[in-house]
């Protein structure tokens, strides 16, 4: 059974709006209406070339009328649609790119070419599919790279075992679905879409956060398509697996979090509207004297109470946890009364040291590097 990929339709582009049902369609329907196959019309939606709304009730999204007379009125209607959403794999774009197919294999690779989309075929494979508009493109931006020998950067990257294809798909994936969505907490489901369970726990440990982001991801247009294992096996495709992407999927993450906790936090059970406050309501609380008055006569007694190297440590901050190499000169002002951890941005990416580690380091002698051992 041949199972097309059907994930290049999320829709955190759509408005939320109310759609009248008499001005709008089904997706499905949509695509009979303006002459695309559902893989087609897909690729339209991920290209920005159509347009969706979602129904402010909730639903799946739907297309305008409005949208539709505007595809009909474009010049050239529908062929031209159709040819700038027109797909080729491997064999149809070697012949025209006029090279053999197993070096247009080694271009993909190596990352010269970004595949649209792909699908699973009968034997589980994938099969990577690319737009015949960029391949025109790359022909005639890298005439040199289609005849003679293949330079050495390409055949360095190849002997290295370099596979490029997953990791350019979910790049465009994810650069596409974040142009689409200014939401602080939809774009942090966007990346959060890209780590395994175990890897987005360790950047996001709050449950409540991660059952919200579970609720904001972005979902096929047409639905779940196909079995269980293709659904599986595409969902595993959408996460990174290479160190370096890894690396750089975290820090993403790290800061669109902390952007979107600034703007508001994620809903709590119970309905505590407390915890979510309204734009424009925000307001910061009265100083009460007695807390104040309180707190600093703590914080007296603490330090009183510590003697040694202790003493100038920042309270809250384990001894085992290193200060980030990313900080900025500069003290750090944390506001009045603050307990909470300083934790670094590597620390939160999961590059902390060890407790004995970090004893390591303490008894290391002076000169000695000891990061990234």
């Amino acid at each position: 059974m041949t199972v097309a990929e059907d994930v290049c339709t999320e829709t955190a582009d759509a408005t939320a709006v109310g759609v009248p049902a008499a001005s709008a369609m089904a997706v499905g329907t949509a695509a009979q209406e303006v002459g695309l196959k559902r893989g087609e019309f897909a690729i339209a939606v991920h290209l920005g070339l159509i347009r969706l709304m979602a129904p402010r009730d909730g639903g799946r999204p739907r297309v305008g009328r409005d949208e539709i007379e505007r595809l009909r009125s474009q010049d050239g209607f529908p062929e031209a649609l159709r040819e700038r959403v027109r797909t080729v794999g491997t064999a149809e774009g070697a012949r025209q790119l006029g090279i053999s197919p197993d070096r247009f294999t080694r271009f993909a690779r190596a990352g010269c070419l970004t595949p649209i989309t792909f699908y699973l075929n009968r034997y589980r494979a994938i099969v990577w599919l690319y737009l015949a508009d960029e391949l025109t493109g790359f022909a005639a931006r890298e005439p040199q790279l289609l005849t003679g020998r293949s330079p050495g950067w390409l055949r360095d990257r190849l002997e290295g075992g370099a596979d490029c294809r997953a990791g350019n798909w979910r790049s465009r994936r994810v650069e596409r679905l974040l142009s689409l969505t200014e939401d602080p907490w939809a774009r942090v489901a966007v990346l959060a879409d890209t780590l395994d369970p175990v890897q987005l726990a360790e950047v996001v440990d709050d449950p409540y956060e991660r059952a919200y982001l579970a609720r904001l991801r972005p979902e096929p247009a047409f639905g779940p398509t196909g079995p269980v294992w293709a659904r599986e096996t595409m969902a595993h495709l959408m996460r990174a697996d290479e160190p370096d992407e890894l690396l750089w999927r975290r820090v993403n993450l790290i800061m669109e979090l902390d952007n979107a906790r600034e703007v508001r936090p994620a809903p709590r059970p119970g309905g505590d509207r407390r915890a979510i406050p309204s734009p424009g309501s925000e307001r910061a609380p009265a100083p009460d004297p007695r807390a104040d008055a309180d707190a600093d006569a703590d914080a007296r007694s603490k330090s009183q109470s510590r003697s040694g190297p202790e003493s100038d440590l920042v309270p809250g901050v384990p001894s085992s946890v290193p200060p980030s190499p990313c900080s900025g000169p500069g003290p750090v002002h944390a506001p009045t009364g603050a307990v909470e951890p300083v934790v670094g941005l590597l620390a939160r990416i999961g590059l902390r040291r060890r407790t004995s580690r970090e004893a390591n380091r303490r008894q290391s002698p002076p000169g000695r590097a000891t990061f990234g051992e």
